[in-house]
């Protein structure tokens, strides 16, 4: 028996246990028997899911189905005047409800930040090499100012809908790496990786502030360290809220944070709050495919001394869904923990496979 014969039959157990005043299902089940719709009308999900099975194959589930849903904007239709435009859910919605259908398979990895490989990142100002003479003892070792970076990003649930409240608590891995792959003189070395550990949890909100939805809301702790040893170390730990809203297809996060303190004697960078601040924002976009990004971190803080800001945008390559082009502008400081206290003026070329909207 195929999975759609599953769900009839499923569809028919449901509706002998309800009534047609109180089983939201009825009308799914009656459209998929054949029977006319006269109790309810049909969501919007479940109008794109029924388009999607008619011509599915056998071995196609549901939560595929509601997947493909997930990932398409909803119509919302303005029940108050029936002449405008029907307007989209907001892009953060539209990413927290991708997120619900996969947080219920089993070991789901999820997308955290954005995935993405820039082939030709280049600084302006060149990169940073005192440190790395130090420890290798060379009076000189040339860094290309051109160079590969990239980022993977993954997260998992860790518990679902706590209290049942709709608390979730997260944890993710983030790497970003920056590789001298042109630098054959040196034998094309990692210059540096961060390593970003991070548990959080994420409240689901409704509230509405000045246009904005506030749509998610978030309570976390992070790690961020480079791996090295001596002159090269480089970490710190914050506690950190978020706070994300949107306002049709713009998002908005909102993201301060609060080092904890540590020993002098360990510290490896005592003043790195002096470069990366307290806190973030960050701005997206979303238009045909097109994301437009912007980070803005310590500017107002260090009285735009010692910020940073960073400038994205990724957009559709020969319309195929799963890989994007992308181009992606640095200007201050923190870019890389090895050297948060140095400015960098960089753009990099590349490609993404996992937007954040």
């Amino acid at each position: 028996m195929n999975w759609l014969l599953s769900a009839r039959k499923e569809c028919f157990h449901r509706l002998l246990k309800c009534s047609l005043s109180t089983c939201g299902v009825l009308s799914f089940a009656m459209i998929l028997t054949g029977a006319p719709v006269w109790a309810q009308t049909v969501t919007d999900e479940e109008s794109c899911i029924l388009k999607i099975i008619k011509n599915a194959p056998d071995e196609m589930t549901f939560g595929e189905a509601r997947a493909e849903c997930s990932r398409k904007p909803l119509k919302i239709t303005d029940t108050n005047n029936s002449d405008k435009e029907n307007t989209t859910t907001g892009v953060v919605e539209a990413r927290l409800r991708a997120d619900k259908t996969n947080i219920l398979k089993p070991f789901a990895l999820m997308a955290h930040r954005p995935n993405y490989i820039l082939v030709a990142a280049h600084n302006f100002q060149g990169w940073n090499s005192k440190e790395f003479e130090k420890v290798t003892g060379q009076d000189s070792i040339e860094l290309n100012y051109s160079e590969v970076q990239f980022q993977v990003s993954i997260k998992t649930p860790l518990a679902i809908d706590l209290f049942d409240k709709g608390v979730d608590i997260f944890a993710a891995y983030t790497v970003r790496s920056f590789w001298q792959l042109y630098n054959n003189d040196i034998s094309s070395p990692f210059r540096e990786s961060n390593h970003e550990p991070d548990v959080w949890l994420q409240m689901r909100s409704n509230r509405e502030f000045f246009g904005f939805k506030n749509t998610v809301n978030m309570l976390g702790l992070v790690h961020q360290s480079n791996g090295q040893a001596a002159s090269l170390s480089r970490s710190w730990n914050r506690v950190y809220a978020g706070f994300g809203f949107e306002r049709g297809n713009l998002a908005l996060l909102i993201k301060p944070w609060l080092r904890i303190e540590e020993d002098l004697e360990n510290d490896d960078n005592p003043d790195i709050t002096d470069y990366l601040g307290h806190g973030e924002i960050k701005m997206a976009y979303k238009h045909k495919g097109h994301n437009f990004s912007i980070m803005s971190r310590n500017n107002l803080e260090s009285g735009f001394s010692k910020g940073a800001i960073e400038l994205g945008w990724s957009f559709p390559l020969f319309n195929y869904n799963y890989l994007k082009g992308y181009i992606q502008y640095f200007s201050g400081y923190g870019e890389s923990l090895i050297d948060y206290d140095q400015y960098v003026n960089r753009i990099g070329f590349g490609l993404l496979l996992t937007d954040s909207l």
